[in-house]
């Protein structure tokens, strides 16, 4: 019961009018940012920094929360209508929500991911206001060993996606995980693969890779199809932007599923809404009776990851509001605009400061609601970005990839890596090696290395370390059990569909 004094308590600090001004406000600038790749909620909660220090501290964080999971909204909107995830969060909607825009299912497809999304998040906010506490203590156990578990578990299952091609899969995996060792190694200080060029040691920003294997490939293989004369075609007459009842069957059931893989990953720190995203995806496609579908429009494969990112963006919020660690980058920079207001996020912020802790719950409920709204009425406005001609669409994405890819380190040697990307995934499409491994890869690279590395320090250098504990030992377990299931699957099917010998 005090529970829910509480809650109502918080219902009655965020409906104040200038918290529901800048709700409103923090969920249109998040759907308008996660929509342009590069941005993403992070760097946006960033700029959007200096602003809020005229705020007070509950109307700051709100706003702040708004803008994260209004980007996790938007960032799908450019995945299903450009091939282009507004972040890494929205990876895992390109490879379905992409072909029903091209399938003339555009409507669908933005329909379903703001359901979703909507779905996915108010069910993360009831588990948070009940699980918050018990469940970031069990994240507290995870130290280097259950991290590289964890990030194996994801690598694995994810290049298991392939499952026909699994071997193609592996060998995108092994490019993202060279990519990350671009830069200098933060333990020794020696510069790998930098090539003399001082922009490189700092690596390479794994935005940069997203954009050009996803957004210039797909450039490069319509402006090949425009030389030949040839396009796809494009829709041009919108009907509501909404769901059958038949699809509305086929995608409940993924979004009740994957929300709380979203949500629990999410609440480990480091872990993020991409790697959320890549599993909810991998967890469906094991599941679904017709596989062979995924990829190539099949809605689950798009509702699937959208319920998982929205959950993992609530979900990385509990470590940061109770205990002060945070759950992703973005949620880093919050941490810091409450310590720039002499706060300290933890246990004693729900007591001490009440208004704060429920009025951000309870924020979160309103939020969700008001980015439905504002995400499923524009997307009757975002799906004629489609009637464009190819001729003028494709310069106008170039554009916007390199606007992207610029403002992220202001950088022209970024210019570079886009166009080298951009081939690279070009040819990868052409032979039909998927992307998703090495961008996962990509992006956790760097920390499965360190964490293996702090392993082996604290082991004095032996692999036993990894087999100690219960959770990585379990983690290790599934990955290898991600690899081998499909096959046992396949076997398994076999078997049934040979006939009886009498």
């Amino acid at each position: 019961m005090d529970i829910l004094q509480y809650l109502l308590y918080g219902f009655k600090v965020a409906m104040t009018p200038i918290n529901i001004i800048w709700l409103i406000f923090g969920s249109i600038l998040g759907t308008v940012l996660g929509m342009l790749p590069g941005i993403g909620p992070t760097t946006g909660i960033a700029l959007l920094l200096p602003l809020t220090f005229t705020m007070n501290p509950t109307t700051a964080l709100i706003t702040m929360c708004a803008v994260y999971y209004g980007a996790m909204f938007g960032g799908s909107r450019s995945a299903i209508l450009l091939n282009i995830p507004g972040d890494g969060a929205a990876v895992a909607s390109c490879f379905d929500g992409y072909p029903m825009a091209k399938n003339g299912q555009a409507e669908a497809a933005l329909a379903i991911s703001a359901i979703a999304s909507f779905i996915g998040g108010m069910l993360s906010t009831i588990a948070f206001v009940f699980l918050a506490l018990p469940i970031a203590r069990f994240a507290l156990k995870f130290g280097p060993p259950e991290y590289f578990a964890l990030m194996i578990f994801a690598l694995a299952a994810t290049a298991s996606i392939s499952k026909d091609e699994l071997v193609k899969g592996f060998i995108s995996l092994l490019l993202g995980l060279m990519i990350s060792t671009v830069g200098i190694d933060l333990q020794s200080g020696v510069q790998r693969f930098t090539f003399g060029i001082p922009e490189l040691q700092m690596g390479i920003d794994f935005v940069v890779v997203i954009i050009g294997i996803y957004g210039m490939s797909e450039v490069f293989i319509n402006f090949e199809k425009i030389a030949r004369q040839h396009s796809f075609s494009v829709q041009t007459k919108f009907k509501r932007i909404w769901i059958t009842l038949e699809q509305w069957k086929r995608s409940i059931l993924p979004i009740l599923r994957e929300t709380p893989v979203g949500f629990l990953i999410g609440v480990l720190p480091g872990a993020g809404g991409t790697i959320a995203a890549m599993m909810a995806y991998n967890n469906e496609k094991q599941l679904s009776k017709q596989p062979e579908k995924f990829g190539k429009g099949a809605i689950e494969g798009l509702a699937a990851p959208e319920a998982a990112n929205n959950a993992c963006s609530v979900g990385a919020l509990i470590p940061m509001l109770t205990l002060g660690v945070p759950g992703s980058g973005t949620t880093a920079v919050m941490l810091g605009a409450l310590m720039i207001y002499g706060l300290q996020p933890g246990p004693l912020l729900f007591q001490q400061h009440p208004e704060i802790g429920w009025g951000v719950i309870a924020s979160m409920f309103l939020g969700n609601v008001i980015c439905a709204i504002i995400n499923i009425p524009l997307a009757g406005l975002l799906v004629r970005v489609l009637s464009v001609p190819p001729k003028i669409l494709y310069p106008v994405i170039i554009g916007i990839c390199f606007i992207g890819v610029y403002a992220i380190n202001m950088s022209i040697i970024d210019f570079y890596l886009l166009i080298i990307f951009g081939i690279l995934g070009y040819f990868m499409k052409k032979l039909d090696i998927p992307s998703a491994p090495l961008i996962l890869a990509c992006i956790v690279g760097e920390k499965i290395e360190q964490y293996f590395r702090q392993s082996l320090m604290l082991s004095n250098g032996s692999l036993s370390i990894f087999f100690r504990s219960g959770i990585s030992v379990t983690l290790l377990l599934l990955a290898f059990i991600s690899i081998v299931y499909p096959f046992i699957s396949d076997y398994v099917k076999t078997k049934k569909q040979s006939p009886k010998v009498i």
